[in-house]
C-alpha cells in the first residue's frame, strides 16, 4: 500500500495485534515503548495520522488510542499475518476428539466434536454445516398424464425416486418424450444435478443438432424442475457450539442488538446455503471480515470457513468459526483447515 514504509508498517502491526489480543485501543505513548526503533510519542502520533488517512485505523474517542478499521484488518490479514502451523501434539488432540479410537464412531458425532473444538480454540462459535449431497442421476423418464402434462421421473443412484409434474409444449408427441429422456440418460447418468446443469449448458449445440425443438425444450424443462430448489437439492443442517463465547465482553444495547442479529441470521435456513456457497467459492480456508460477508454484515462478525468433501471430491459441507472481528486469525485458520481435511477423510470413507 502506498505510504506504508517499514516504520508505518511496524506501528500498524502493533495496533492490530494489540486489538486482536485485548480489543482495546493502543495509544501513542504505549506504542513508543513497544517499538523496536526509537520514536517519540509525537512521532508515533504523526504516523498514526498518516495511517488514519489511509483508512487503516481510527480513533474510537477523541484523544484516545487507535483501533484497526475493517479495511485495516483485511490489509493485516493479507499482508502481515503469518498463519501458524499446528504442532504434532495439536493435530493428535484434534484427531482424538473428532475421531476417537472407535471404528463405529459415526460421522455425525465427529461433526459435533468438530464444532466443539473449533469453539474452544477461538473467541467465537464453532460451526459445522452438513448437506446431503446432490442426487446422482441414474435414470430419467417422462410419462404422459394428459395432452398438456407429464410426470418427470428421476431415479437416483441409491434408487430413490423423485417425481415432478411438468407442463408440455403444445403438440408434444410420445416419441419426443422418449427422445428427450434418452438424451438425458445418455449424457447425465452418474452426474449430480448441479453437474448436470453445467453439462446441459455445454451441450446446447448438441441438443439442437440431435433433437427437434419440442424435445430440446423437454430436456431443459425436465432438468429445471428437479434442480430448481432453494438449496440445489441439498438439505442442510447447522451445528453451532460456543454461542456463549460470543457474549463475552458484550456491553451496551448496540452490542446486544448486533449479537441478536447474528443469532437471527444463524437460525435462517437460507443462511446455511449462503455459508456453503461462501465455502465453495474458493480453495481452502476463506476469511470474511465484517461487511465483506453480506450474510453477517449487520452484526459486524467475521467468518472463517472451509469446505469438506466426500470420496468423489464433491463439497458436502463446511466447517468454520464465526465471531467478533478480533478473532485470532493466525491461530484459527490452521485449525479450521486441518479440521476440514480430517472431516473430508472421515466423510470419504466407504462404509
Amino acid at each position: 500500500m502506498k505510504g506504508m514504509d517499514e516504520r508505518s508498517g511496524e506501528i500498524f502491526r502493533r495496533i492490530v495485534e494489540s486489538y486482536l489480543g485485548s480489543g482495546e485501543p493502543l495509544g501513542s505513548r504505549s506504542l513508543s515503548r513497544l517499538l523496536p526503533m526509537s520514536l517519540s510519542p509525537a512521532s508515533v502520533r504523526n504516523v498514526m495520522s498518516d495511517l488514519e488517512e489511509l483508512g487503516l485505523i481510527y480513533s474510537p474517542h477523541t484523544s484516545a488510542g487507535r483501533l484497526p478499521t475493517q479495511l485495516g484488518l483485511r490489509f493485516f490479514v493479507d499482508a502481515f499475518m503469518q498463519v501458524g502451523h499446528l504442532s504434532d501434539e495439536e493435530r493428535l488432540q484434534i484427531d482424538r476428539q473428532i475421531r476417537p479410537p472407535n471404528r463405529d464412531f459415526p460421522v455425525e458425532s465427529a461433526l459435533n466434536e468438530a464444532s466443539q473444538i473449533l469453539s474452544s480454540v477461538s473467541r467465537g462459535a464453532g460451526l459445522v454445516i452438513t448437506a446431503k449431497s446432490d442426487t446422482l442421476v441414474k435414470h430419467v423418464e417422462f410419462i404422459r398424464l394428459s395432452p398438456e402434462k407429464a410426470l418427470a421421473v428421476l431415479v437416483g443412484d441409491q434408487d430413490e425416486i423423485e417425481n415432478r409434474i411438468i407442463s408440455l409444449p403444445a403438440g408434444t408427441t410420445s416419441s419426443q418424450l422418449t427422445a428427450a429422456a434418452n438424451f438425458l440418460n445418455a449424457h447425465l447418468s452418474g452426474l449430480t444435478l448441479a453437474e448436470a446443469r453445467v453439462r446441459i449448458d455445454k451441450l446446447k449445440e448438441t441438443i439442437r443438432a440431435e433433437l427437434d425443438q419440442l424435445s430440446s425444450d423437454l430436456v431443459e424443462r425436465g432438468l429445471a424442475v428437479w434442480s430448481g430448489g432453494a438449496n440445489d437439492g441439498r438439505s442442510a443442517q447447522l451445528i453451532v457450539r460456543g454461542r456463549a463465547n460470543l457474549l463475552e465482553g458484550v456491553e451496551g444495547a448496540e452490542d446486544i442488538d448486533r449479537l441478536r442479529l447474528l443469532f437471527d441470521d444463524l437460525e435462517k435456513k437460507e443462511s446455511l446455503s449462503d455459508i456453503l456457497n461462501l465455502a465453495e467459492g474458493g480453495q481452502g480456508v476463506r476469511i470474511f471480515i465484517g461487511s465483506e460477508n453480506t450474510l453477517f454484515s449487520m452484526s459486524g462478525s467475521s467468518l472463517i470457513v472451509a469446505p469438506y468433501k466426500n470420496s468423489e471430491d464433491r463439497i458436502i459441507g463446511a466447517v468454520g468459526v464465526i465471531g467478533p472481528t478480533r478473532l485470532n486469525y493466525s491461530r484459527v485458520v490452521p485449525m479450521v483447515d486441518y479440521t476440514a481435511q480430517l472431516i473430508s477423510r472421515l466423510a470419504g470413507k466407504t462404509p
